[in-house]
């Protein structure tokens, strides 16, 4: 679900990106196909898009529901990788001018129109993306040891819940967990990144995934290359990118130099609302001003302008919520 970075992270060099390459589940996009807003332009950066897609099948394209939404942004010269996780209930202009959660542009148009949402809404340039469903994760881990995570009561007993169904999803066993800090294993940590109610909705389950990321890296980073030869053959064939063999070989010949910045959760300023056919929605307040913190957080060195098409989406947004940042000013 959440180990999509994995691709960025622990690659074993060029020698294994060339050997390993037919692994994945390629899916190119044509000419023109991927949008991108006027004016934009990323230098010095590489942006990707990170889906952990809601599959029971495996399958990675449209009609999979993506829980998980991250852009992460590499700055090319330091090497140092910031993620920023979309909440999937965002309220967002789709690619047929329709208002509709963030995860919905997957379900309807698989990777391609979820990378062009993402480039409209936010006026990003992404160019690739990596997709993973809930096994990859729970395999990862399980091949890791288990990753190490302190749990709260109050997740320990949403967890002891939906532990079951998490398991028959990935076809492992299930085990209960209790509170405290602990290792966990693959089903218990796919179940403690997945859930949301009574435990800070879908803001903190982001938060989880990401620590659950931040973890997975401090793993590998430490594990043999046996294993690490061991996670690449198992979770590789499940792993849905867009990235090229010269891409992907051009991220490995400077792997040990990657390091994870800092992760946030993004629309930074919202409110809960609702708007059909989408129903309960997150809504962006000021939608351009978000746009612009997004990038002086993922690109600190930029000189950005906020385009004028997501100055449009959010008026839209605003008329048809009635929420306005203004509104919620200090």
């Amino acid at each position: 679900m959440t180990t999509e970075v994995l691709i960025l992270l622990i690659l074993l060099g060029i020698g294994y990106v060339m050997l390993k390459y037919d692994k994945f589940q390629i899916h190119t996009f044509g000419d023109g196909e991927l949008q991108v807003n006027d004016g934009v332009e990323k230098k010095g950066y590489t942006t990707l898009a990170l889906f952990g897609g809601d599959s029971r099948e495996g399958v990675l394209d449209a009609g999979t529901h993506s829980d998980t939404i991250i852009i992460a942004s590499i700055n090319n010269q330091t090497k140092e990788v910031k993620m920023v996780s979309v909440y999937r209930d965002t309220l967002t202009e789709q690619m047929d001018g329709g208002l509709h959660k963030a995860n919905h542009a997957y379900f309807s148009g698989g990777p391609k129109d979820a990378i062009n949402m993402l480039n409209k809404n936010f006026d990003l340039d992404i160019q690739g993306y990596a997709a993973v469903d809930f096994k990859a994760l729970a395999d990862a881990i399980d091949l890791l040891g288990g990753i190490d995570l302190d749990v709260s009561e109050e997740e320990a007993s949403e967890m002891n819940r939906y532990i079951k169904e998490t398991g028959k999803v990935v076809g492992k066993k299930a085990v209960a967990v209790s509170a405290g800090k602990q290792t966990l294993d693959g089903v218990q940590a796919v179940t403690y990144a997945r859930i949301r109610k009574n435990v800070g909705g879908d803001y903190k389950r982001t938060d989880r995934q990401r620590e659950v990321i931040a973890e997975v890296v401090k793993k590998a980073g430490s594990t043999d290359l046996v294993t690490l030869n061991s996670i690449i053959d198992e979770v590789f064939s499940q792993v849905s990118t867009s990235l090229t063999m010269k891409e992907l070989l051009t991220m490995a010949s400077g792997i040990t130099k990657y390091r994870l910045g800092e992760s946030k959760g993004f629309p930074f300023e919202v409110v809960d609302g609702r708007v059909d056919p989408a129903g309960s929605v997150i809504v962006p307040l000021g939608l351009a001003e978000n746009v612009q913190e997004l990038h002086a957080f993922l690109y600190s060195d930029e000189e950005y302008t906020v385009s004028e098409t997501v100055k449009g989406i959010g008026a839209a947004i605003e008329t048809a919520t009635g929420f306005t940042r203004a509104d919620y000013a200090p």
